[in-house]
């Protein structure tokens, strides 16, 4: 990984829907049914990311498919708001789809998923898209899912060059993601990043160490692999860090909503690694940001620059005022 130029540009393909959010008291029985918060509608999956990276100094693009009806406008203007640029043009197919997300009072979120044009290839190829030498990409385990989407993804993936940071999340639905797609694109993956529930669906390991190692396992030697674990931070492996691994703590929080934490991570951590810090500092910057995150109501609640650095001052504080 080190070999590879610093990114310049973030660029996704991991598609962007609505989230339409509401807190519950607890998730309803089958067939029954509980009173819930007013919904509210916001761009969600991949623009989290995007946002996360852009309000760390990263330039970003979206380049997956926004449809023609109100969800893709709410997701157009959002992504202007955040400086985004949308590479694709709007589908003529239909509008994105949306993503129910319940959150319960610890935090906790639960989705339901209704794909829209996001889960297909469009009209305009991937292999038209123009990439920079130092541009990272990343995929996420939703779109691996989609049979036609995951297929074209993993031909464009296998194709890029050598020169392009390619980062892997395999998301919740990493256990159907099929065998060939995943093998496929982790062969490509430069970062895999992945949380604790998912580590273990991938590789049947309780211990959290053993499922690092045996997820490197399937990757290139200088692959690093990433195991957020909620408020224990992350534990790393591979790439710079070597393969006796590293566990970066997170700040102590009370957790609101765990929405869009994982993306706040993602984002930040390549965002820290486009300003030059080496991937054990850019893992305590992004477990600040997911710390943050989570305090907050919401998907989009990555910090900026300005805003992690002065947490991140009061956590360095605190430590040496108690020493």
């Amino acid at each position: 990984m080190s070999s590879r130029p610093t990114p310049t540009r973030l660029l996704s393909v991991g598609s962007i829907l609505a989230d339409v959010r509401l807190d519950v008291p607890c998730l309803p029985q089958r067939g029954g049914d509980v009173l819930g918060s007013e919904a509210t509608i916001s761009a969600g999956g991949g623009f989290n990311i995007l946002t996360a990276a852009a309000r760390n100094g990263l330039r970003a693009a979206f380049a997956g498919q926004h449809g023609k009806g109100p969800y893709g406008e709410r997701i157009r203007a959002e992504l202007a708001a955040e400086g985004i640029e949308a590479l694709m043009p709007v589908s003529a197919d239909g509008d994105s789809g949306f993503c129910i997300v319940l959150v319960e009072p610890d935090g906790e979120r639960t989705f339901v998923t209704s794909p829209g044009v996001e889960a297909r290839p469009g009209r305009e190829p991937l292999s038209g898209l123009r990439l920079g030498s130092a541009d990272a990409l990343f995929a996420s385990g939703y779109d691996l899912c989609y049979p036609q989407l995951g297929p074209a993804i993993t031909d464009w993936v296998g194709g890029l060059p050598a020169s392009v940071t390619v980062m892997i999340d395999p998301g919740p639905l990493v256990a159907d993601i099929p065998p060939g797609i995943m093998a496929a694109v982790l062969a490509r993956a430069d970062i895999v990043t992945l949380n604790r529930r998912e580590a273990g669906l991938l590789t049947g390991a309780d211990d959290k160490t053993e499922a690092a190692k045996r997820v490197h396992d399937r990757l290139s030697p200088d692959t690093l692999v990433i195991l957020r674990d909620g408020p224990a931070g992350c534990f790393l492996l591979g790439g710079d860090i070597g393969q006796s691994g590293l566990q970066v703590p997170a700040p102590a929080v009370r957790m609101v909503d765990a929405t869009g934490a994982g993306d706040a991570h993602t984002g930040v951590f390549l965002a820290s690694l486009a300003a030059g810090y080496p991937a054990a500092e850019a893992a305590r910057r992004a477990n600040a940001a997911a710390a943050i995150a989570v305090t907050r109501k919401g998907p989009a609640t990555a910090p900026g620059t300005e805003e992690l650095n002065a947490f991140l001052a009061t956590q360095d504080h605190d430590k040496t005022t108690t020493r």
